[in-house]
């Protein structure tokens, strides 16, 4: 296990999709550097339990706040559980894979709710805390894809690039008080989620000859980028889109 640093300590973070992945890792991650995390996480129970545990074996406090952050309730329902917080990644996201043509109304609202208006919602909810209180980092997980967008993930990609932009927007207005709003964005990174499509010996090696570094990446290179955001070493940085791609993004 990673040394634990305290640097967070007394903080609180809230990661949505939490319980796998590189929302996971973020969790992980903030609690090795003393945070105290609430875990979002949809439906995967055991995978959650295990975050908790993970978490709860570093001494520090973990709350699973099980929620579909595609219902426009999501915010409120998080804000009971969980008052305040500190540090907030916004990383739960739908992806559907569809070609242009045939992506229906249902698919485009379902990835842009979860994807992008429950960032805005829940930087509703938890941004004057932090701007009141005078400290805050908010970070959110957006994709190369709003630089690379795969032809079969338009509303994704759409939606990621719509996030980026709130972050941008945000960060000159909270910067006077405190808060940093930066963004990261991963490049192909080997989750569970993307396993069954890189399982195709085809698509991996297509998917590899795009990436310059010559790998894919982990989900513990986007968290510690992350890690390091949200610490001191990253309290002049904000506005800015951090490419983790392996310079898939170039």
């Amino acid at each position: 296990m990673t040394a634990l640093r305290n640097e967070l300590t007394g903080r609180t973070a809230l990661v949505t999709g939490g319980s796998r992945g590189i929302g996971r890792a973020i969790a992980l991650a903030l609690a090795e550097d003393g945070a105290d995390v609430a875990v979002n996480y949809f439906d995967r129970d055991l995978e959650a339990e295990s975050v908790k545990s993970a978490i709860e074996a570093m001494g520090r406090v973990c709350t699973l706040i099980k929620s579909d952050l595609s219902r426009s309730d999501c915010a409120e329902e998080m804000l009971k559980r969980v008052p305040a917080a500190d540090i907030l990644i916004l990383n739960a996201s739908i992806q559907v894979r569809r070609s242009w043509e045939r992506i229906t109304t249902e698919e485009l609202e379902r990835q842009f709710n979860c994807n992008f208006r429950s960032a805005l919602q829940l930087l509703q909810a938890y941004a004057p805390g932090m701007l009141e209180k005078g400290w805050g980092r908010i970070i959110t997980i957006g994709s190369v894809q709003e630089a690379k967008p795969h032809p079969d993930m338009l509303a994704y990609s759409c939606s990621k690039a719509a996030l980026r932009h709130m972050a941008l927007s945000l960060a000159s207005q909270f910067a006077p008080k405190g808060v940093t709003v930066n963004s990261v964005a991963p490049g192909v990174i080997l989750t569970d989620r993307n396993v069954e499509a890189l399982s195709d010996p085809d698509y991996y090696e297509a998917a590899l000859r795009k990436i310059p570094a010559g790998f894919m990446g982990e989900p513990g290179d986007c968290a510690a980028l992350v890690k390091l955001l949200c610490g001191e070493s990253g309290r002049y940085v904000t506005g800015q889109n951090w490419f983790v791609d392996g310079g898939m993004s170039l």
